[in-house]
Parts: structure tokens; C-alpha cells; sequence
């Protein structure tokens, strides 16, 4: 089965050997999502909800680049810092899914950037309905 890589306009070159998304056979796979700028700085420095707005802002992109929409997401694999900034999270993440809501985790880590709060990565059927 082949696959094809999706780079939303302006993506700018990941901090390690990944893309920001595939699809394959109707599914995106969006790679795990942190906030940041253009430098691969992160952005929102103390806000979880500002950086969990950018990061599915950015899973967004990827999945509208790939031909669906945030309505297309069957599952979300969240990664934060801290237990403390979990309403904070939940509350702008319902925003981006506010009618049947995918499945999806939620682990306490640490993440590649110190001052990142949140990561998610995303799974999306955009093909095959």
C-alpha cells in the first residue's frame, strides 16, 4: 500500500526524521504535535491552553492538506507535563471536537522541549466513508 507524505503550506523542516503527517489506504497519521514557531521554538511559553490551540491548529492543517477535517479524527494520543494543566487542555480541545468526540489517551511525560506543555498526535479516516 503506498503512501504519501502531507506537508501542510509552510511547514517548516521537523527537529528529528519525521513527517509532519502520511496517509495511507484513507488514514492520516499525524505525528505527534508540540507549539511552535517557525524556528521550531516553542511558542505560548506557560499557556497549556494557548499551545494546545496551536497544536491542533496544526493537526488541522495536516488533515485538511491530506483532503478532511477535524470531524475525520478517530483518535488522539495527549501527552502532558503536568495533571494541572489538564482542564486547561480538555477545555480548548472540546472546542476542536465539539459533537462525537474520538477516542484517544492521555499520558503524563516529559516532551523533547522543556517548555512544552502538551503534545498530540492524531489519527484521521478521510478516505472510505
Amino acid at each position: 500500500m503506498p503512501k504519501t507524505i502531507v506537508l501542510p503550506p509552510g511547514t517548516t523542516t521537523p527537529i528529528a526524521p519525521f513527517s509532519p503527517g502520511t496517509l495511507a489506504d484513507g488514514i492520516v497519521y499525524v505525528s505527534g504535535t508540540l507549539a511552535f514557531d517557525k524556528d521550531n521554538n516553542v511558542i505560548h511559553v506557560g499557556d497549556a491552553s494557548a499551545q494546545t490551540r496551536s497544536v491542533l491548529e496544526t493537526i488541522k492543517s495536516v488533515i485538511e492538506t491530506a483532503g478532511g477535517t477535524m470531524e475525520d479524527v478517530t483518535f488522539n494520543h495527549i501527552f502532558l507535563t503536568d495533571w494541572a494543566n489538564y482542564a486547561a487542555i480538555n477545555k480548548v480541545y472540546a472546542e476542536y471536537f465539539p459533537g462525537d468526540k474520538p477516542a484517544r489517551y492521555c499520558i503524563q511525560c516529559g516532551l523533547v522541549k522543556p517548555d512544552a506543555l502538551v503534545e498530540i498526535a492524531t489519527i484521521a479516516h478521510v478516505g472510505k466513508k
